[in-house]
């Protein structure tokens, strides 16, 4: 299953905090049912190649519908075809290598 990276950045806001702006983004993910993960700098999800179109399309009009002017939108996507993957799975391979739990 393919896994996606996104960060958004909404430019020309009235504050630097962008956490309502991250917060109105997950909305877009739990809305679609999407398995997703919070990091501090990007939020991790997975889904077909289609719902990760969509969804980031979505949450790249988020900080439009909140009044922004632009929004930068980074999206990185991992698409292993030899072997199925999972967020977890790719933790857990790391896990095993440092002989543990991270």
């Amino acid at each position: 299953m393919p896994i996606a990276e996104i960060s958004i950045y909404p430019l020309g806001t009235a504050s630097p905090s962008v956490g309502d702006y991250i917060a109105g983004c997950v909305k877009v993910l739990k809305e679609m049912g999407l398995k997703y993960e919070i990091t501090p700098m990007s939020t991790v999800f997975e889904g077909t190649l289609e719902q990760i179109w969509e969804a980031s399309a979505r949450i790249h009009e988020v900080a439009f519908q909140m009044g922004c002017q632009r929004v930068v939108t980074s999206l990185h996507i991992d698409d292993r075809r030899d072997k199925p993957a999972t967020m977890r799975s790719k933790v857990e391979g790391v896990e095993r290598r440092l002989g543990g739990k991270l």
